[in-house]
C-alpha cells in the first residue's frame, strides 16, 4: 500500500518513511504543500500524512485541494496544540489528529486502524480530477468547465481523462491512438489531431490545459493560467 508523507521537516520526513517502510508500505516523501498536490493528482494513495504548516501551501489548502479530488483518508500530523486548529481539521475531514512529537508505536497502530476501517487494503478511493476551472467526475463521467457541464463524446472523455490523469506528461499520438482506440485500430494520426480539437472547442475558455507538444504530441498542462 502506498502512503503520502508531507511535512516540511526533513528529519521527521526521514524517521516516517524509515518507520513506514519497515511495515512494508510504499512511501511518498512531500516537503512542500505544491509539490504533494502535484503528487496527489499523479500518483494513487491509500493514506495521507501531512503537517499543518507546509511550505509553499499550508496543510489546510493542500486538504481543501485532496478532497476536491478523492476521499482517501488523511492523518494530521502537527506541532499545533490548539484546540480549535484540532476541531477545524476534523471539520476538513481528517481520519485522525496526531501531535508532535508523536509517539512511533502509536501512529502505527493508528495508520493500520484507519486503513483496515476504510477497507483499502485492496481497493484504491475512487479520484476525480480537479484543476481550476474543470472538474471531471469519472464516477459518472461528467465534466464541468467553470461549473458548466460539457457533453463531450465518449473518445474526447477518454482522451481527456488519460491526458489529466498525468498532468504534465507528454504522450505521442501513437501512444493516444494506442491508449483510446486500442492496438488493433488503423487509423492515422489525424485521427488524435481532430478529436483534440473537437475537446479542446468543448473545454473553451479552459481549451489550454490541452497543450500540443510540437513534433510529438499532447500533454495536459496544469499550470498554463499562471
Amino acid at each position: 500500500m502506498r502512503i503520502m508523507v508531507a511535512d516540511g521537516d526533513e528529519l521527521t520526513r526521514r524517521e516516517l518513511h524509515t518507520l513506514l517502510s519497515k511495515e512494508g508500505y510504499d512511501v511518498d516523501l512531500i516537503s512542500d504543500g505544491i509539490t504533494a498536490i502535484k503528487y496527489f493528482r499523479r500518483y494513487e494513495y491509500h493514506l495521507v500524512i501531512l503537517d499543518l504548516l507546509l511550505p509553499e501551501l499550508d496543510g489546510k489548502s493542500v486538504i481543501l485541494q485532496l478532497r476536491k479530488i478523492s476521499d482517501t483518508p488523511f492523518i494530521v500530523l502537527s506541532a499545533i496544540q490548539d484546540e480549535n486548529t484540532i476541531v477545524k481539521a476534523f471539520e476538513l475531514g481528517a481520519e485522525d489528529y496526531i501531535r508532535k512529537p508523536y509517539y512511533p508505536r502509536e501512529l502505527l497502530a493508528r495508520v493500520k486502524v484507519i486503513l483496515q476501517r476504510r477497507g483499502t487494503d485492496r481497493e484504491l478511493p475512487r479520484r476525480n480530477l480537479s484543476f481550476e476551472g474543470l472538474y471531471i467526475d469519472t464516477s459518472s463521467r461528467k465534466v464541468f468547465v467553470e461549473d458548466r457541464i460539457v457533453n463531450l463524446t465518449p473518445k474526447e472523455y477518454d482522451l481527456l481523462v488519460l491526458l489529466a490523469s498525468s498532468p504534465n506528461q507528454a504522450f505521442s499520438r501513437e501512444m493516444l491512438l494506442d491508449e483510446i482506440w486500442g492496438p488493433d485500430y488503423y487509423g492515422t494520426d489525424r485521427t488524435v489531431d481532430t478529436h483534440i480539437k473537437t475537446l479542446r472547442d468543448a473545454l473553451r475558455p479552459r481549451h489550454q490545459y490541452i497543450a500540443t507538444v510540437r513534433g510529438f504530441g499532447y500533454k495536459f498542462d496544469e499550470f498554463y493560467y499562471y
